[in-house]
């Protein structure tokens, strides 16, 4: 599709690290760049002081903003965004503006944006229990704290022109909450020309870069460290398989890597488990394809990027029976879906993948199919298309 349109990105996060709405406002600035458009990211500045830059073609604005670190080291809030929002909206004249969450600053964009009678898309990533499960204070308080976060939701996203969220499941939690704009399921995609499977990775190179063990059937998880992906189900499982022939890898880091290391420790479970830390991203397709069975054990997933990643790669999926995961992974089809918090059937599941592995290659198969739909170049079409839409509208 052609593009002519001028946008802008509004979110709270702008970095492929950080966490999947992250990673999701990277690839559509970056892929509406590449299919024309004119697009311009408003996002809290990393470092105090407003800045600008541009970064494979997409515009950036960064806007005063405070750390909340020690507390949360990759955070930022913009106290005041509204008088730069209205200048950068003074300055490039869009013709649509999509806001990524309901935090200060997209709040900021979404009153600018009115004033002006811009047609406004809000994409929304976020769930309670992505605050909830990791601030004991709301934990105390669940359903009040449920309550309350969702009314700041709404109160932005009820605004609206149009809502999507990346799942048929996410559009039903949004509407089951309150949500009276109409809505619409958009994957957040993945980039299957990257994330392919690739019989020249030198897998015993990457196992040795990342400490796995030659020959042993390896389970990854990629993401956050944090309370909510529930990574002590996962461990508590391996300890219960009793299986030594197996290892869990899990990259990335968090809030809870302590608590997990400590808990597998307990365990005594030795170097069946690998934290790898880090990961950079040039080294997440290679390490996808040097793995057997990726696993995603988190209970408030509105889709999960990282698996998408992993079936991208033909790897068969050990996952809760939660939220979106189950329309990513197909019971016994192209993976093992769990029972939420249950360690004695992840590992059944776990068991299971381990003996399905002559048939690896029909389980991978089931996840090159069902990936394919997924493809971030439909996404950024699709894109598009509600651009030009609420646009002409």
């Amino acid at each position: 599709m052609k593009g002519d349109m001028r946008i802008i990105i509004a979110s709270q996060t702008y970095d492929l690290h950080t966490n999947g709405q992250g990673v999701f406002a990277v690839h559509l600035a970056e892929g509406l760049v590449n299919a024309g458009e004119q697009v311009m990211v408003l996002m809290p500045s990393d470092h105090f002081s407003a800045y600008q830059a541009t970064r494979n073609g997409v515009l950036i604005r960064a806007i005063t903003a405070l750390s909340l670190s020690p507390l949360y080291d990759d955070v930022h809030v913009t106290p005041f965004p509204g008088p730069q929002v209205v200048k950068w909206l003074q300055e490039f004249k869009p013709d649509i503006v999509h806001i990524q969450d309901h935090y200060p600053l997209c709040s900021a964009v979404v009153d600018a944006a009115l004033q002006r009678d811009l047609p406004i898309l809000g994409t929304n990533h976020f769930l309670p229990d992505n605050i909830i499960m990791n601030v004991a204070l709301f934990n105390q308080f669940h359903d009040l704290s449920q309550e309350v976060l969702w009314k700041t939701v709404l109160r932005v996203y009820n605004r609206l022109t149009l809502t999507t969220a990346p799942t048929e499941t996410a559009v039903r939690i949004l509407e089951q909450n309150g949500l009276h704009t109409p809505a619409q399921a958009v994957s957040c995609g993945v980039d299957l020309n990257r994330f392919r499977p690739d019989p020249e990775v030198d897998a015993a190179q990457y196992r040795r870069r990342y400490h796995i063990e030659p020959g042993k059937v390896v389970f990854l998880y990629v993401g956050r460290l944090d309370l909510e992906k529930r990574l002590d189900v996962l461990l508590q499982a391996l300890h219960q398989s009793g299986r030594a022939d197996i290892q869990v890898v899990i990259a990335g880091h968090g809030e809870r890597k302590k608590d997990l290391q400590a808990l597998a420790a307990q365990l005594e479970l030795g170097s069946r488990v690998v934290f790898t830390g880090y990961v950079p991203d040039e080294d997440l397709p290679g390490l996808y394809n040097s793995v057997d069975y990726f696993a995603m054990p988190s209970e408030a997933e509105l889709q999960s990027i990282a698996t998408m990643e992993a079936m991208g790669t033909g790897r068969p999926v050990l996952a809760a029976n939660a939220r979106a995961l189950p329309e990513l992974v197909k019971h016994k089809i192209n993976g093992y879906l769990f029972q939420c918090d249950d360690p004695t059937d992840t590992a059944c599941g776990m068991q299971w993948l381990v003996e399905q592995k002559p048939d690896w290659q029909k389980l991978s198969q089931a996840s090159l199919e069902i990936v394919r739909q997924h493809d971030i170049h439909r996404t950024i079409q699709r894109y598009q298309e509600i651009y030009k839409s609420l646009v002409e509208a």
